[in-house]
């Protein structure tokens, strides 16, 4: 896990069981399967730009973001989704594509799908692709403070 996940975790008491996974995953659909998981408990992170400023998307990995939703959601004139590129920088601690969902961290908001909310618990990376944590939704919320927002049609 890296450091700066750790130190939050740690500070806050958090509730989270954190392993590694059986192989490397670099998909969600894949960390489900690895994990004996549906694809409706992972924590699927897409990192955007709304009306020029990066934000953290989460939605279930079996949903599919939906730029159109996103915009009407965040009352934004101009949504796309963000390039490697734009991002990585964001992340120096974490692999490409192995963000937590712990936006505040790194400087930006947090958007959750509420299908994702109803999970019990949710499964994400926590920034490298060999191990992923296990937490309770609730925690989640009570630790992020994400904004509940429909992301996906």
């Amino acid at each position: 896990m890296n450091t700066r996940l750790q130190a939050f975790l740690d500070e806050h008491g958090a509730t989270a069981h954190v392993h590694p996974t059986q192989r490397p995953v670099y998909t969600t659909q894949e960390l489900a399967s690895v994990e004996h998981v549906s694809g409706r408990a992972v924590a699927k992170v897409v990192m955007a730009v709304a009306d020029g400023e990066m934000v953290m998307l989460v939605l279930p990995a079996s949903l599919r973001v939906d730029l159109g939703c996103v915009r009407e959601s965040l009352e934004a004139h101009e949504v796309r989704l963000a390039t490697e590129h734009e991002f990585e920088e964001r992340f120096p601690d974490c692999e490409v594509g192995a963000m937590p969902p712990f936006g505040h961290l790194y400087g930006m908001p947090v958007y959750v799908d509420p299908e994702l909310a109803s999970a019990p618990a949710i499964v994400f990376e926590t920034g490298s692709h060999r191990e992923v944590a296990v937490m309770p939704f609730m925690e989640f919320q009570r630790l992020e403070h994400p904004h509940l927002a429909p992301l996906a049609s």
